[in-house]
Formats: C-alpha cells, structure tokens, sequence
C-alpha cells in the first residue's frame, strides 16, 4: 500500500508547536488491531517482574542480616539508648 504520510503542525493549548505525522485512519487502525495479538505476554512479563524482585528481596536479605549490618544497627541502638 503506498500511503503518503505527511508532517503535519499542531499546536496543543498551553505547549510548545510541535510536528505530528498525519497518519491515514486505516494505518491507525491497523496498528492499534495488531497490539492486541500478544495479550498473553502480560502472564510472561509478570512472571519475570515477580523473579526479579525476589532475587532482589534475596539480596537484601543477605545483605541485612549479615554480620557487619547487624553490628551496626546494634551499635546504632545502643548510643541511642544510652545517650546522655
């Protein structure tokens, strides 16, 4: 399909002018049918934001309840409690 898209100016209330491609309506609607093909990878993508961010509560874990941190925090509490 040759289809000629031309720059358009538009100027929305209270912004800057800017260029906006004036895309034919059947395009634009070609494009926003083809975003629906792959609704089932919202499942994979939550998937791995889940793995992730175990992995990173494993991490954080790790790192606070290592011996150098507890040591801090106790020392922390002390002063506190035993300031004058």
């Amino acid at each position: 399909m040759n289809v000629a898209i031309k720059p358009v100016a538009v100027a929305a209330p209270g912004t800057t002018r800017r260029i906006r491609l004036a895309v034919p309506l059947a395009i634009r609607r070609r494009i926003r049918a083809r975003g629906d093909s792959d609704a089932g990878m919202t499942t994979a993508e939550y998937a791995v934001g889940t793995l992730g961010a175990c992995a990173l509560a494993a991490g954080l874990y790790k790192v606070a309840t290592s011996t150098a941190v507890l040591e801090a925090l106790a020392g922390a509490l002390d002063r506190a409690l035993h300031a004058t």
